[in-house]
């Protein structure tokens, strides 16, 4: 049996790689994504007072500390019963639509957009950001450096530093923001939303005006029929900071809405001895292997997902090309996995639509920014949609605040089963006897779970807690022990 090595696979956060198997006729037999990392934070928050854990977990990733920065803030807020002022909820989702503004532009034109604007099957030199600016022009590129640094300034007024930022704590945030950072925020909110239509405009004329990567979108190499998860508000929305996580069958047909502290009666986690990473799914339809459709309990997470599960934007502009990407591609649910980049980007434009409003918001500026916890802790879960999935930390503390478990369910996780459903389909669709198997090929397979937007620095967990490790000791006689486990 022959085997094609796509290691590492490139332009995503973290580390991987895909291991294909082919029959003795050329056809892909079975495919593997294997992720060689391990982060261990389940571990070793264990014995800390609960109330470091926000500033601990936004150092998980370098990505999206944001996003978990403000899951476990919330999770310390159920630990502690207590609930934030307006103002510091406020706060809190600023930052985290400036965030979620910048994170989802690095994605789109660092990660994604070489498969679109340099092409699938471009030389693989070409195929970076270096080469998205040659086709768009300087002055594009600029822009998206510019938009970056805006939403990293946002992250550091309201958050202390531009990256792993400090400042929620349980009961509220530490600190509120002045009428000329507010201004400011507002002045910057209004360039995202210039720049999400600015994106959204590139989106139409490169992808959407070329017919080639339209019948790549919608075929059938990257489809993939599943059930939909998404937080959405009240009015069945499309909300990243806070409301009930909904989920839709194939069909479209809601199963289940609940709220995140439920989430262990509606999850589990199966196991495979080949990856670090779980592979959650719906408890109740069940794990049957990795299979899609309506009987298998398999999920996604994504961008697409969100809006497949929810009613709609909350947002004027963003409500409008939401419309629009429905009714271009058949309606709802859409189920074409290179769909979730403009999935992505018209969540771009809510982001930023929402910064706006958030930074408008007479109450924004109020110094009630934090309720002090009074009560005895105990267990909470603390949940928001990161932009690569829905993301939940449950922490179990003492009664003296200390950790005594902590459980991580992280967007990238939730995607796992259907990521290598999406890698698995991508392979046999492309590689079969007579094809030559070239750089381009393999590209367009990484392309799979490329629109996932993975970021396997954060995911990796072990179940059983068992690591291989190798430690060679050096000493000063310069005689070598090395040391095996695992």
């Amino acid at each position: 049996m022959k085997t094609i090595a796509i290691d590492p696979i490139t332009r995503l956060e973290g580390h991987g790689k895909i291991d294909i198997f082919l029959t003795d006729d050329g056809d892909v037999a079975e495919t593997y994504l294997q992720i060689p990392e391990l982060r261990g934070f389940e571990k070793f928050c264990e014995g800390r007072p609960v109330e470091e854990l926000p500033r601990i977990m936004t150092r998980i990733c370098g990505v999206c500390p944001e996003a978990h920065h403000l899951a476990s803030a919330k999770a310390c807020d159920a630990v502690f019963h207590v609930e934030p002022p307006p103002a510091a909820k406020k706060l809190r989702e600023l930052l985290y639509s400036a965030f979620f503004a910048g994170d989802h532009a690095t994605h789109f034109y660092a990660l994604a957009g070489p498969d679109f604007v340099v092409g699938p099957t471009a030389p693989a030199a070409e195929r970076n950001i270096l080469g998205v600016v040659a086709k768009v022009g300087l002055a594009a590129g600029k822009r998206v450096i510019q938009h970056r640094a805006g939403a990293q300034e946002v992250v550091k007024i309201l958050g202390g530093k531009a990256v792993h930022p400090v400042t929620s704590v349980p009961g509220g945030v530490t600190k509120g923001i002045t009428e000329t950072e507010r201004a400011r925020i507002e002045q910057l909110a209004r360039e995202f939303v210039a720049f999400g239509e600015f994106t959204l405009g590139l989106f139409d004329q490169i992808v959407l005006g070329n017919q080639a990567y339209l019948d790549l979108i919608l075929g059938d190499v990257y489809t993939q029929r599943v059930y939909s998860m998404g937080t959405v508000d009240p009015q069945g929305r499309v909300n990243f900071y806070d409301g009930a996580v909904r989920v839709v069958d194939p069909a479209g047909k809601a199963l289940v809405t609940f709220a995140p502290r439920d989430y262990l009666e509606h999850l589990a986690e199966h196991v495979e001895p080949w990856s670090y990473l779980k592979f959650p799914y719906l408890k109740q339809i069940g794990w049957k292997g990795f299979v899609d459709g309506p009987e298998s309990g398999i999920y996604q997470a994504t961008p697409l997902s969100r809006l497949n599960a929810a009613d709609g934007m909350a947002t004027p502009k963003a409500q409008a090309a939401y419309e629009r990407m429905v009714r271009t591609l058949g309606g709802k649910p859409v189920h074409a996995t290179l769909a979730t980049h403009w999935a992505r980007v018209i969540e771009l434009l809510y982001a930023a639509e929402r910064a706006l409003e958030l930074a408008t918001d007479p109450e924004i500026t109020s110094p009630e920014i934090r309720t002090v916890p009074s009560a005895t802790p105990d267990e909470g879960v603390g949940c928001v949609e990161a932009p690569r999935g829905t993301l939940y930390h449950h922490y179990v503390t003492d009664e003296k605040g200390f950790v005594r478990r902590v459980n991580l369910i992280v967007g990238t996780t939730n995607n796992h089963a259907a990521i290598t459903m999406s890698i698995r389909r991508a392979a046999q669709r492309l590689i079969h006897r007579g094809v030559e198997v070239t750089d381009g090929l393999l590209n367009m397979i990484e392309m799979a779970f490329r629109a996932y937007d993975p970021c396997f620095g954060c995911a990796t967990h072990s179940l059983p807690g068992q690591l291989p490790l190798e430690v060679v000791i050096h000493d000063a006689a310069g005689g070598v022990r090395v040391l095996r486990r695992g």
